[in-house]
């Protein structure tokens, strides 16, 4: 399972409502498994099967921040990362402000 958690550290809040898409590259292109929007707590687990494999989570803010009248640098946040352990569950936090981004692999 993957699953992943926004935070708006400009204001202190999960950020809600954000559409993220989860992919797995298959040669040189990109399919996608599913596509949701974080819930009240910033949060989505994505069901999917436990595949090895080269994973990317598009985060769209730039809708984020428009949406709450606030200016943004970024626009898209995609973070590609590598499964190779699929006995275990994936976890991939995004911290954002207005300027700023931070992730890193969650437990």
């Amino acid at each position: 399972m993957i699953s992943t958690h926004i935070l708006d550290t400009g204001n202190g809040t999960p950020a809600n409502d954000v559409l993220v898409v989860l992919e797995i590259l298959k040669g040189k292109e990109w399919d996608k498994i599913q596509e949701a929007k974080t819930n009240n707590d910033g949060r989505i687990s994505f069901a999917c099967p436990p595949v090895e494999g080269v994973y990317r989570l598009t985060f769209s803010i730039q809708d984020y921040f428009a949406h709450q009248k606030r200016e943004s640098f970024f626009l898209d946040m995609p973070v590609v990362f590598q499964i190779k352990d699929t006995n275990r569950k994936y976890h991939v936090p995004l911290l954002i402000n207005s300027f700023g981004l931070s992730t890193y692999r969650g437990s």
